[in-house]
């Protein structure tokens, strides 16, 4: 099952790169603190309303009970449930976040006149449905009638009509208030983290009769304490919590996959690959881009050593087997001269002299060309380079060798390449002097625009080359023509004269004689 699921976790998996996951990670981490101060606040707003809630439902209790039995008022007509308008809901309006914090709740002002007495008979009535609700909801409940004139509770025959919440409840609408909490004494040094420990919740309900404010129901109380809230919703936030370490996993897991296990294993690799005993193992798809490019590279270097360490192998069985030849005929004629240079004729003598110094020349002319083929595999491009080509091939085509026709078929004008002159030029006096040995009479370079390309072809009028030698053209020291003196090195350079330059050289199949093509960058 868990096979599965990272297998399809890895075919959808996004390309991330390097700086996305650690800014991620980073980023997560750092909203960490800041994201548990605003959630805390959240939830100690959250419980502060949840406590108006609470006050405007008892609140509106009571008033609808006293609204019942008000003395001297008529029963109230029956609801209708089914009006539009009947469902009227409350909604909380307090903040802590940015709602205003009045002071402690002053005592009551001296009364000018006697309270009202269908208040003062009202309140005695509901003393006992308002005593059983504030036993269960420990809240602070005061009774005032149509002048704010306390006929109930604490401060009795005092006034209060000068509070902007009583103002508000006299007034017709309800409104609720937050006051600093006079009696409130920290029990913990860290509750200076909750701003409603030292507060307290005053909310003003009126008594409306027919229309007509005749009381105010005064409640107050402190609101849920965050520790306390936190306490019971322990369950809650430990839920929390284990979605944040779960989410701090997951980031470690996307790190740890992004970076350093595909890191620790192309590492590892790269160990075994030194060794010479191992592979580069596939790109991770949960890698991260970077990291993905890095296995990339580090393939391509891979078998970029390989090919070279085979290349280096298979060239130098070819030299040790190019220099044997010379050097055993060399070593052959000095024995025989050292042997016999007394009893030898002037004539046998001059003639391993002469074996000798022919052996000698071809030693000479290998070295020559090999350093030539390692100068143009150290070669590198020029930048900024806007060659014309023409001249180059002017001068190669006028110091051809003899008995060899060379046509330029070049339009005008022929567009700059990123080619420098001297490879142009070597390149194709080597193509002449290979249509030469072949024993072509004629040769045709022509020009032509391909693929953004400039497309130079060379093709002569020889007897061709063969099939079976087509694959083999460009291996250092592959020669037909070793007879004539061909060390079989002129092509091999050639095209790494012409790679260097981002240019390349292909043998094209044709009827009647060899065709050579050259694609060559076009100048910027």
């Amino acid at each position: 099952m868990i096979g599965r699921v990272k297998a399809v976790l890895k075919r959808y998996w996004p390309a991330l790169r390097l700086r996305t996951i650690l800014l991620g990670a980073l980023a997560f981490v750092a909203f960490l603190p800041v994201g548990s101060a605003v959630l805390l606040r959240v939830y100690e707003n959250t419980l502060v309303r949840q406590t108006e809630a609470e006050l405007v439902a008892q609140g509106a209790a009571l008033a609808a009970a006293a609204v019942a039995q008000w003395p001297g008022a008529p029963p109230p007509p029956p609801a209708d449930t089914k009006a539009p308008d009947y469902y009227v809901p409350e909604r909380t309006t307090i903040d802590l976040s940015d709602g205003p914090i009045l002071p402690e709740r002053p005592n009551a002002r001296p009364a000018a006149s006697a309270p009202d007495s269908a208040a003062v008979e009202e309140a005695r009535a509901l003393a006992p449905v308002i005593d059983a609700t504030v036993k269960t909801t420990l809240a602070s409940v005061l009774m005032l009638d149509s002048r704010g004139q306390v006929v109930r509770g604490y401060g009795l025959g005092g006034d209060l009509s000068f509070l902007p919440e009583v103002k508000a409840a006299l007034a017709g609408a309800p409104d609720t208030v937050l006051r600093r909490n006079g009696d409130y004494r920290p029990d913990s040094h860290y509750e200076w983290l909750s701003k409603a420990s030292a507060i307290r919740i005053h909310h003003a309900r009126p008594i409306v009769v027919q229309g007509r404010v005749v009381g105010v129901l005064l409640l107050s109380r402190s609101p849920r304490a965050l520790f306390r809230g936190v306490y019971e919703d322990r369950g809650k936030i430990l839920f929390a919590l284990a979605l944040i370490l779960g989410m701090l996993v997951i980031m470690a897991g996307l790190v740890s996959r992004g970076i350093s296990r595909p890191i620790v294993a192309l590492s590892r690799a790269a160990r075994a690959v030194t060794a010479g005993r191992g592979t580069v193992p596939d790109t991770p798809t949960t890698a991260a881009i970077e990291i993905r490019a890095l296995y990339e590279d580090f393939r391509e270097m891979a078998e970029a050593i390989d090919r070279r360490s085979g290349y280096l192998r298979d060239f130098a069985a070819a030299v040790s087997h190019e220099f044997k030849t010379p050097l055993a005929g060399i070593g052959g004629a000095v024995e025989l001269l050292q042997d016999h240079f007394e009893t030898m004729s002037p004539q046998e003598r001059r003639r391993f002299l002469d074996n000798i110094a022919a052996d000698n020349a071809r030693l000479n002319q290998l070295v020559s060309r090999l350093l030539d083929m390692a100068r143009a595999d150290m070669a590198r491009p020029e930048a900024g380079d806007a060659v014309d080509p023409g001249p180059a091939l002017k001068r190669a085509a006028e110091d051809r060798a003899s008995g060899l026709k060379v046509s330029l078929e070049l339009p005008d004008p022929l567009l700059a390449v990123a080619v420098p002159a001297a490879t142009l030029e070597a390149v194709l006096t080597t193509l002449l002097e290979n249509s030469r040995q072949a024993g072509a009479k004629s040769v045709v370079v022509s020009a032509a625009v391909l693929d953004r390309r400039l497309c130079l072809a060379v093709q002569d009028d020889g007897p061709g080359v063969a099939e079976a030698d087509r694959e083999r053209l460009f291996e250092p020291f592959f020669t037909s023509h070793r007879a004539d003196g061909g060390t079989g090195l002129g092509l091999s350079i050639a095209r790494s004269l012409l790679a260097a330059s981002h240019a390349t050289i292909a043998d094209v199949p044709c009827t009647g004689g060899a065709r050579f093509e050259l694609r060559l960058p076009l100048a910027q």
